[in-house]
């Protein structure tokens, strides 16, 4: 197998951790990055929109086709000394250029990040950058010869081992210095959820100590992660000890110790407040729906048997949009179907 074939097919690996846990990636990781990756006073933007405008005008063509209507993204940062600060920017730099892969071989890519830092870049920043792209390469042909760990992938085990060999494998190709940034708002993501995923799956502890737990986990991420984060992961949290709780006929007095450890006192007042008008909702839509199915069982017309589930419907439910909702469960219930209740 050539080498570009494996630079694509290392992040099949990859992608499997990222497919099983995506759902919590924030919605703007480049933005929280920067903020993580502390950088000197005197950082300068090196391709500022003036000197991208300016690039983009030259005869070479940076980008493949499909990216014609788009600037390079290439926001890479020097210090005052005019040396490369590597962050995850660097890292979206070298990525930008060879998603072009397929349009344009490997060879063309290598030629025109090289031309782009020539143009764009200073010495001795044009030197380093051309020099950690050269190990980025290497390195992402690597993961295509990294093996499957021979571990269930419902098994966290696996994660793991995707991790750890990933991480060991970026070891022989970068210092810790650019591995912090060109990998360190991934590697929060991913320890992070792993670690989520750890206190969620062991059978050793209650609900209780899992919210615990997971409270201090979430406690310990850096505050932009957290703001990131917390809406989406405590959600599930929450969904997913709540329904432990509740298979295993837990009290209200647990859900509610539950709760408290993991989102405080004012959420769970809310929660509960909720639950209350859930459990009136579902026993009047229960309630109407039975004196429905008696009118339907009824000797009176079809017509009559309309009008007086009509008449029940507004006197149950004075609201419009409730009178809409209830009939999403009349329509489930005469077709055999279980009936929405939020749970």
């Amino acid at each position: 197998m050539n080498g570009s074939k494996k630079i694509y097919l290392g992040i099949g690996l990859v992608a499997l951790l990222m497919i099983f846990i995506y759902w919590l990636m924030p919605k703007d990781t480049a933005n929280a990055s920067s903020q993580i990756e502390s950088t000197s006073a005197s950082a300068i933007i090196a391709t500022s929109p003036r000197q991208q405008n300016q690039l983009s005008e030259n005869t070479t063509p940076f980008g493949s086709v499909s990216q014609h209507d788009t600037q390079v993204n290439c926001q890479l940062q020097l210090n005052a000394a005019n040396h490369l600060i590597v962050n995850e920017q660097t890292r979206n730099c070298f990525e930008y250029f060879l998603t072009q892969y397929g349009e344009k071989s490997l060879t063309q890519i290598d030629q025109d990040i090289k031309n782009y830092f020539t143009q764009s870049l200073p010495q001795p920043a044009r030197d380093q950058a051309q020099d950690l792209w050269q190990r980025y390469l290497k390195y992402r042909e690597e993961l295509g010869n990294l093996k499957e760990p021979a571990i269930a992938k419902t098994d966290i085990a696996y994660y793991r081992a995707v991790f750890t060999s990933r991480q060991m494998l970026r070891q022989r190709f970068f210092s810790a210095t650019e591995i912090a940034g060109l990998f360190g708002s991934e590697d929060i993501y991913n320890q992070y959820t792993l670690e989520r995923m750890a206190i969620l799956n062991n059978s050793k502890l209650s609900e209780i100590e899992k919210a615990k737990q997971l409270k201090a986990l979430f406690d310990q991420l850096p505050q932009d992660w957290k703001a990131n984060l917390e809406q989406l992961s405590k959600l599930d949290d929450l969904k997913q000890l709540t329904t432990s709780i509740k298979k295993n006929g837990g009290s209200a007095q647990e859900l509610h110790d539950m709760r408290t450890n993991l989102v405080g006192h004012d959420a769970t007042a809310r929660l509960e407040q909720l639950d209350v008008e859930r459990s009136n909702w579902k026993s009047n839509v229960t309630q109407y729906l039975d004196e429905r199915q008696t009118i339907l069982n009824s000797n009176m017309s079809d017509t009559a048997k309309q009008s007086a589930i009509s008449a029940l419907r507004s006197k149950n439910f004075t609201a419009p949009q409730d009178q809409i909702r209830v009939q999403a469960f009349e329509s489930a219930k005469d077709q055999g179907q279980s009936l929405p209740f939020s749970e």
